[in-house]
Protein backbone atom coordinates (compact mmCIF):
# COMPACT_ATOMS: atom_id res chain seq x y z
CA UNK A 1 0.00 0.00 0.00
CA UNK A 2 1.36 3.38 -1.07
CA UNK A 3 0.58 6.71 0.60
CA UNK A 4 0.16 9.69 -1.74
CA UNK A 5 0.33 13.33 -0.62
CA UNK A 6 -1.83 15.73 -2.67
CA UNK A 7 -1.13 19.46 -2.59
CA UNK A 8 -4.22 21.64 -2.05
CA UNK A 9 -5.04 25.25 -1.28
CA UNK A 10 -7.76 26.91 0.77
CA UNK A 11 -10.14 27.03 -2.22
CA UNK A 12 -9.74 23.43 -3.31
CA UNK A 13 -9.40 21.62 0.02
CA UNK A 14 -13.03 22.05 1.09
CA UNK A 15 -14.28 20.72 -2.24
CA UNK A 16 -11.91 17.75 -2.16
CA UNK A 17 -13.41 16.80 1.20
CA UNK A 18 -17.05 17.49 0.41
CA UNK A 19 -17.00 15.61 -2.91
CA UNK A 20 -14.40 13.05 -1.81
CA UNK A 21 -11.85 13.23 -4.60
CA UNK A 22 -8.19 14.16 -5.04
CA UNK A 23 -6.74 15.65 -8.19
CA UNK A 24 -3.97 17.43 -10.03
CA UNK A 25 -3.78 19.64 -13.11
CA UNK A 26 -1.40 21.69 -15.22
CA UNK A 27 -2.51 25.28 -15.74
CA UNK A 28 -4.94 25.55 -18.64
CA UNK A 29 -3.66 22.70 -20.80
CA UNK A 30 -6.04 20.27 -22.48
CA UNK A 31 -5.07 16.61 -22.90
CA UNK A 32 -5.64 15.89 -26.60
CA UNK A 33 -3.60 12.68 -26.79
CA UNK A 34 -5.60 10.33 -24.57
CA UNK A 35 -6.14 7.05 -26.46
CA UNK A 36 -4.77 8.90 -29.50
CA UNK A 37 -1.62 8.75 -31.59
CA UNK A 38 -1.34 12.52 -32.18
CA UNK A 39 -1.21 15.79 -30.25
CA UNK A 40 -0.99 19.50 -31.01
CA UNK A 41 0.88 20.19 -27.78
CA UNK A 42 4.53 21.18 -27.62
CA UNK A 43 6.61 18.18 -26.56
CA UNK A 44 7.60 19.79 -23.24
CA UNK A 45 3.95 20.43 -22.36
CA UNK A 46 3.02 16.91 -23.39
CA UNK A 47 5.80 15.43 -21.25
CA UNK A 48 4.64 17.48 -18.25
CA UNK A 49 1.12 16.13 -18.61
CA UNK A 50 2.38 12.59 -19.13
CA UNK A 51 4.47 12.93 -15.97
CA UNK A 52 1.28 13.79 -14.10
CA UNK A 53 -0.40 10.77 -15.67
CA UNK A 54 2.47 8.61 -14.38
CA UNK A 55 1.91 10.00 -10.87
CA UNK A 56 -1.82 9.31 -11.16
CA UNK A 57 -1.16 5.80 -12.51
CA UNK A 58 0.68 4.65 -9.38
CA UNK A 59 -2.53 4.89 -7.31
CA UNK A 60 -4.10 1.55 -6.42
CA UNK A 61 -7.39 0.85 -4.68
CA UNK A 62 -6.88 0.96 -0.92
CA UNK A 63 -3.88 3.29 -1.06
CA UNK A 64 -3.84 6.08 1.50
CA UNK A 65 -4.29 9.76 0.65
CA UNK A 66 -2.98 12.65 2.78
CA UNK A 67 -3.62 16.29 1.88
CA UNK A 68 -1.05 19.04 2.30
CA UNK A 69 -2.64 22.49 2.68
CA UNK A 70 -0.19 25.02 1.30
CA UNK A 71 0.89 28.09 3.20
CA UNK A 72 -0.84 31.24 1.91
CA UNK A 73 -0.25 34.27 4.11
CA UNK A 74 -2.61 36.43 2.02
CA UNK A 75 -5.42 34.05 2.94
CA UNK A 76 -4.20 33.80 6.55
CA UNK A 77 -2.85 30.27 6.19
CA UNK A 78 0.42 30.93 7.99
CA UNK A 79 1.79 27.38 8.01
CA UNK A 80 1.47 24.48 5.62
CA UNK A 81 -0.28 21.50 7.22
CA UNK A 82 -0.82 17.78 6.56
CA UNK A 83 -4.32 16.33 6.96
CA UNK A 84 -5.65 12.80 6.70
CA UNK A 85 -6.18 9.98 6.35
CA UNK A 86 -8.28 8.99 3.32
CA UNK A 87 -8.28 5.96 1.05
CA UNK A 88 -8.42 5.56 -2.74
CA UNK A 89 -11.57 3.71 -3.80
CA UNK A 90 -10.29 2.58 -7.22
CA UNK A 91 -7.18 1.79 -9.20
CA UNK A 92 -5.52 4.72 -10.97
CA UNK A 93 -6.96 8.14 -11.68
CA UNK A 94 -9.39 9.14 -14.39
CA UNK A 95 -9.45 12.06 -16.81
CA UNK A 96 -11.84 15.00 -16.58
CA UNK A 97 -10.47 17.19 -19.32
CA UNK A 98 -10.01 20.93 -19.12
CA UNK A 99 -13.08 22.34 -20.85
CA UNK A 100 -16.37 23.97 -19.92
CA UNK A 101 -17.73 20.60 -18.79
CA UNK A 102 -15.03 19.91 -16.23
CA UNK A 103 -16.73 19.11 -12.95
CA UNK A 104 -16.45 21.82 -10.26
CA UNK A 105 -13.92 23.82 -12.29
CA UNK A 106 -15.57 27.16 -11.50
CA UNK A 107 -15.85 26.36 -7.80
CA UNK A 108 -12.25 25.12 -7.65
CA UNK A 109 -11.00 28.21 -9.46
CA UNK A 110 -8.56 25.98 -11.37
CA UNK A 111 -8.41 22.95 -13.64
CA UNK A 112 -7.82 19.59 -11.97
CA UNK A 113 -7.51 17.22 -14.90
CA UNK A 114 -6.46 13.94 -13.28
CA UNK A 115 -8.69 12.78 -10.43
CA UNK A 116 -9.27 9.83 -8.13
CA UNK A 117 -12.17 9.11 -5.82
CA UNK A 118 -11.50 8.70 -2.12
CA UNK A 119 -13.26 7.64 1.07
CA UNK A 120 -12.57 8.46 4.71
CA UNK A 121 -10.23 5.96 6.36
CA UNK A 122 -9.06 7.44 9.66
CA UNK A 123 -9.80 11.14 9.49
CA UNK A 124 -8.54 13.59 12.10
CA UNK A 125 -9.61 17.17 12.61
CA UNK A 126 -6.28 18.90 13.23
CA UNK A 127 -3.43 19.06 10.74
CA UNK A 128 0.27 18.62 11.46
CA UNK A 129 2.35 21.64 10.53
CA UNK A 130 5.18 21.47 8.05
CA UNK A 131 7.55 22.43 10.85
CA UNK A 132 6.40 19.54 13.02
CA UNK A 133 6.65 17.05 10.17
CA UNK A 134 9.81 18.17 8.35
CA UNK A 135 11.87 20.40 10.63
CA UNK A 136 11.38 19.31 14.22
CA UNK A 137 14.03 16.72 15.11
CA UNK A 138 13.56 16.13 18.83
CA UNK A 139 12.45 12.54 18.21
CA UNK A 140 14.81 11.93 15.26
CA UNK A 141 17.75 9.68 16.14
CA UNK A 142 19.39 9.79 12.70
CA UNK A 143 19.09 11.99 9.58
CA UNK A 144 17.81 9.04 7.54
CA UNK A 145 14.63 9.03 9.67
CA UNK A 146 13.54 12.43 8.34
CA UNK A 147 10.73 12.64 5.76
CA UNK A 148 13.08 13.04 2.82
CA UNK A 149 10.43 12.43 0.13
CA UNK A 150 8.59 15.54 1.30
CA UNK A 151 11.77 17.53 1.94
CA UNK A 152 12.97 16.83 -1.62
CA UNK A 153 9.55 17.78 -2.96
CA UNK A 154 9.72 21.07 -1.04
CA UNK A 155 13.23 21.84 -2.29
CA UNK A 156 12.27 21.20 -5.91
CA UNK A 157 8.84 22.89 -5.61
CA UNK A 158 7.02 20.51 -7.91
CA UNK A 159 4.64 17.52 -8.13
CA UNK A 160 1.08 17.97 -6.90
CA UNK A 161 0.90 14.25 -6.11
CA UNK A 162 3.92 12.89 -4.24
CA UNK A 163 4.26 9.36 -2.88
CA UNK A 164 6.04 8.80 0.41
CA UNK A 165 7.70 5.59 1.58
CA UNK A 166 6.03 3.16 3.97
CA UNK A 167 8.14 4.20 6.95
CA UNK A 168 7.60 7.90 6.13
CA UNK A 169 3.85 7.29 5.97
CA UNK A 170 3.93 5.54 9.33
CA UNK A 171 5.77 8.48 10.91
CA UNK A 172 3.51 11.13 9.35
CA UNK A 173 0.37 9.19 10.28
CA UNK A 174 1.54 8.90 13.88
CA UNK A 175 2.26 12.63 14.00
CA UNK A 176 -1.30 13.34 12.82
CA UNK A 177 -2.76 10.88 15.36
CA UNK A 178 -0.75 12.35 18.22
CA UNK A 179 -1.73 15.89 17.22
CA UNK A 180 -5.36 14.84 17.65
CA UNK A 181 -4.79 12.81 20.83
CA UNK A 182 -5.62 9.75 18.70
CA UNK A 183 -9.25 10.87 18.45
CA UNK A 184 -10.76 10.23 14.99
CA UNK A 185 -13.74 12.00 13.47
CA UNK A 186 -16.91 9.96 12.97
CA UNK A 187 -17.37 10.38 9.21
CA UNK A 188 -19.84 7.57 8.57
CA UNK A 189 -22.73 8.89 6.46
CA UNK A 190 -21.72 12.49 7.09
CA UNK A 191 -20.54 15.44 5.02
CA UNK A 192 -16.83 16.10 5.51
CA UNK A 193 -15.72 19.70 5.04
CA UNK A 194 -13.09 22.20 6.14
CA UNK A 195 -13.39 25.19 8.44
CA UNK A 196 -10.89 27.73 7.05
CA UNK A 197 -11.06 30.00 10.09
CA UNK A 198 -10.06 27.29 12.53
CA UNK A 199 -8.11 25.27 9.91
CA UNK A 200 -9.88 22.10 10.97
CA UNK A 201 -11.61 19.25 9.16
CA UNK A 202 -15.23 19.16 10.31
CA UNK A 203 -18.22 16.87 9.76
CA UNK A 204 -21.89 17.68 9.26
CA UNK A 205 -24.98 15.49 9.51
CA UNK A 206 -26.17 16.60 6.06
CA UNK A 207 -24.66 13.56 4.33
CA UNK A 208 -21.87 13.37 1.70
CA UNK A 209 -22.12 15.14 -1.65
CA UNK A 210 -22.21 12.65 -4.57
CA UNK A 211 -19.43 13.04 -7.14
CA UNK A 212 -21.07 13.54 -10.56
CA UNK A 213 -18.15 14.36 -12.89
CA UNK A 214 -16.83 12.56 -15.96
CA UNK A 215 -14.57 9.56 -15.43
CA UNK A 216 -12.70 8.94 -18.68
CA UNK A 217 -10.17 6.12 -18.59
CA UNK A 218 -6.59 7.15 -19.36
CA UNK A 219 -4.76 5.25 -22.12
CA UNK A 220 -1.23 6.37 -22.98
CA UNK A 221 -0.28 3.38 -25.16
CA UNK A 222 -1.36 4.66 -28.63
CA UNK A 223 0.64 7.84 -28.17
CA UNK A 224 3.65 5.90 -26.84
CA UNK A 225 3.67 3.59 -29.87
CA UNK A 226 3.31 6.52 -32.27
CA UNK A 227 6.37 8.21 -30.77
CA UNK A 228 8.31 4.94 -30.77
CA UNK A 229 7.60 4.25 -34.44
CA UNK A 230 8.49 7.82 -35.41
CA UNK A 231 11.79 7.50 -33.46
CA UNK A 232 11.00 10.30 -31.02
CA UNK A 233 11.75 10.25 -27.30
CA UNK A 234 8.99 8.72 -25.17
CA UNK A 235 10.54 7.96 -21.79
CA UNK A 236 7.80 9.77 -19.76
CA UNK A 237 5.19 7.76 -21.68
CA UNK A 238 7.05 4.52 -20.95
CA UNK A 239 7.17 5.38 -17.26
CA UNK A 240 3.43 6.10 -17.23
CA UNK A 241 2.68 2.83 -19.02
CA UNK A 242 4.79 0.73 -16.66
CA UNK A 243 3.58 2.49 -13.51
CA UNK A 244 -0.02 1.80 -14.51
CA UNK A 245 0.52 -1.77 -15.71
CA UNK A 246 2.97 -3.20 -13.18
CA UNK A 247 1.42 -5.93 -11.06
CA UNK A 248 -2.06 -5.55 -12.53
CA UNK A 249 -1.96 -8.55 -14.89
CA UNK A 250 -2.52 -6.38 -17.97
CA UNK A 251 0.96 -7.16 -19.34
CA UNK A 252 2.15 -10.56 -18.16
CA UNK A 253 5.59 -10.19 -19.74
CA UNK A 254 6.21 -7.03 -17.70
CA UNK A 255 5.08 -8.66 -14.46
CA UNK A 256 7.26 -11.72 -15.07
CA UNK A 257 10.37 -9.71 -16.01
CA UNK A 258 10.20 -7.28 -13.08
CA UNK A 259 8.19 -8.99 -10.34
CA UNK A 260 8.46 -12.69 -11.02
CA UNK A 261 5.75 -13.98 -8.74
CA UNK A 262 6.17 -11.27 -6.10
CA UNK A 263 3.41 -9.03 -4.80
CA UNK A 264 3.78 -5.23 -4.77
CA UNK A 265 3.49 -3.69 -1.30
CA UNK A 266 4.50 -0.16 -2.37
CA UNK A 267 5.08 1.61 -5.69
CA UNK A 268 6.91 4.82 -6.47
CA UNK A 269 7.88 6.75 -9.58
CA UNK A 270 10.31 9.65 -9.95
CA UNK A 271 11.59 8.79 -6.48
CA UNK A 272 13.90 11.59 -5.40
CA UNK A 273 17.19 10.31 -4.04
CA UNK A 274 19.27 13.43 -3.48
CA UNK A 275 19.10 17.21 -3.24
CA UNK A 276 20.12 17.43 -6.89
CA UNK A 277 18.00 16.15 -9.74
CA UNK A 278 18.60 12.42 -9.15
CA UNK A 279 15.38 10.41 -9.34
CA UNK A 280 14.71 6.71 -9.54
CA UNK A 281 12.37 6.27 -12.50
CA UNK A 282 10.26 3.50 -10.98
CA UNK A 283 10.70 1.67 -7.68
CA UNK A 284 8.36 -1.03 -6.36
CA UNK A 285 8.84 -2.70 -3.01
CA UNK A 286 7.68 -6.30 -3.22
CA UNK A 287 7.12 -9.26 -0.93
CA UNK A 288 8.84 -12.39 -2.20
CA UNK A 289 8.65 -15.57 -0.11
CA UNK A 290 8.24 -13.48 3.02
CA UNK A 291 11.21 -11.22 2.20
CA UNK A 292 10.96 -7.55 1.30
CA UNK A 293 12.79 -6.66 -1.91
CA UNK A 294 13.24 -3.12 -3.22
CA UNK A 295 13.55 -2.84 -7.02
CA UNK A 296 15.01 0.50 -8.22
CA UNK A 297 14.55 0.65 -12.01
CA UNK A 298 16.62 2.78 -14.38
CA UNK A 299 14.36 3.31 -17.38
CA UNK A 300 15.50 4.06 -20.93
CA UNK A 301 13.27 4.35 -23.99
CA UNK A 302 16.38 3.94 -26.20
CA UNK A 303 18.99 1.20 -26.31
CA UNK A 304 21.02 1.12 -23.07
CA UNK A 305 24.34 2.85 -22.49
CA UNK A 306 27.15 2.23 -20.03
CA UNK A 307 26.32 5.41 -18.12
CA UNK A 308 22.95 3.90 -17.15
CA UNK A 309 24.79 1.42 -14.93
CA UNK A 310 26.62 4.28 -13.19
CA UNK A 311 23.21 5.79 -12.38
CA UNK A 312 22.08 2.50 -10.82
CA UNK A 313 25.13 2.63 -8.55
CA UNK A 314 23.95 6.00 -7.23
CA UNK A 315 20.52 4.53 -6.52
CA UNK A 316 21.97 1.66 -4.51
CA UNK A 317 24.24 4.02 -2.54
CA UNK A 318 21.26 6.20 -1.60
CA UNK A 319 18.93 3.30 -0.75
CA UNK A 320 21.55 1.71 1.47
CA UNK A 321 22.01 4.92 3.47
CA UNK A 322 18.49 6.38 3.58
CA UNK A 323 15.96 3.59 3.01
CA UNK A 324 17.28 0.28 4.34
CA UNK A 325 18.06 1.54 7.88
CA UNK A 326 14.35 2.37 8.24
CA UNK A 327 12.91 -0.67 6.47
CA UNK A 328 15.20 -3.65 6.07
CA UNK A 329 14.98 -4.91 2.49
CA UNK A 330 17.02 -6.69 -0.12
CA UNK A 331 17.88 -4.55 -3.15
CA UNK A 332 17.44 -5.81 -6.70
CA UNK A 333 18.54 -3.02 -9.10
CA UNK A 334 17.17 -3.22 -12.62
CA UNK A 335 17.97 -1.70 -15.99
CA UNK A 336 15.03 -1.60 -18.40
CA UNK A 337 15.72 -0.40 -21.94
CA UNK A 338 14.79 -0.78 -25.61
CA UNK A 339 15.89 -4.05 -27.17
CA UNK A 340 19.35 -3.92 -28.74
CA UNK A 341 19.21 -5.59 -32.15
CA UNK A 342 22.97 -6.08 -32.50
CA UNK A 343 24.10 -7.91 -29.38
CA UNK A 344 27.70 -7.85 -30.65
CA UNK A 345 27.91 -4.07 -30.90
CA UNK A 346 30.54 -2.33 -28.79
CA UNK A 347 27.85 -0.28 -27.09
CA UNK A 348 25.91 -3.35 -25.93
CA UNK A 349 29.04 -5.23 -24.87
CA UNK A 350 30.17 -2.26 -22.77
CA UNK A 351 26.81 -2.27 -20.98
CA UNK A 352 27.15 -5.97 -20.23
CA UNK A 353 30.70 -5.60 -18.94
CA UNK A 354 29.65 -2.65 -16.80
CA UNK A 355 26.81 -4.70 -15.28
CA UNK A 356 29.25 -7.51 -14.48
CA UNK A 357 31.61 -5.06 -12.77
CA UNK A 358 28.67 -3.61 -10.85
CA UNK A 359 27.63 -7.06 -9.63
CA UNK A 360 31.16 -7.90 -8.50
CA UNK A 361 31.56 -4.58 -6.67
CA UNK A 362 28.18 -4.80 -4.94
CA UNK A 363 27.98 -8.55 -4.31
CA UNK A 364 27.36 -8.10 -0.59
CA UNK A 365 25.25 -4.96 -0.80
CA UNK A 366 22.59 -6.05 -3.28
CA UNK A 367 21.39 -8.78 -5.61
CA UNK A 368 22.83 -8.98 -9.15
CA UNK A 369 21.34 -6.34 -11.44
CA UNK A 370 18.44 -7.47 -13.61
CA UNK A 371 18.64 -6.47 -17.27
CA UNK A 372 15.26 -6.19 -19.06
CA UNK A 373 14.57 -5.28 -22.68
CA UNK A 374 11.28 -4.28 -24.32
CA UNK A 375 10.05 -4.36 -27.88
CA UNK A 376 6.74 -4.04 -29.72
CA UNK A 377 4.56 -6.98 -30.65
CA UNK A 378 0.91 -6.93 -31.74
CA UNK A 379 0.51 -3.23 -30.82
CA UNK A 380 1.73 -3.67 -27.25
CA UNK A 381 5.03 -3.73 -25.42
CA UNK A 382 6.71 -7.05 -24.68
CA UNK A 383 9.35 -7.36 -21.95
CA UNK A 384 12.02 -10.03 -21.47
CA UNK A 385 15.06 -10.58 -19.26
CA UNK A 386 18.52 -10.57 -20.80
CA UNK A 387 20.77 -13.42 -19.74
CA UNK A 388 24.18 -11.76 -19.56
Amino acid sequence: MTTHVFIVDLFTFRLHLEYLFAGTGAKEHVVDFNASTATRLHHKTEDTLVGMIADASRIRSGDHIIFYLQQDIKKHVYEGKFYGIFQATQDWSFLDNNDDKQYLKRELNKSLTFRTLIAPYKVYSEGVTEWEALDEIKNIASPNQMLWSLIYRKLKANRGNTMITIYEAERLTQLIRNKNKRSELNCRGKLISFNPTEERIVVDDGGPSPYAGRKEAINILPRLLAKLHSKRAFEPHLQAYITRSLGKGTNSSLDIAILGGAQIEWLGNEVSCGVGMQRIDIMPSVLENGQRVLIPIELKSAEPEEKNVHQIQRYVDWIEQYYVPNRQSDIRPSLLARRTVNKQSNRFLRVVESLKRFNKKNAIRCEPAVFVEFDVDDNDLVFSKVDY
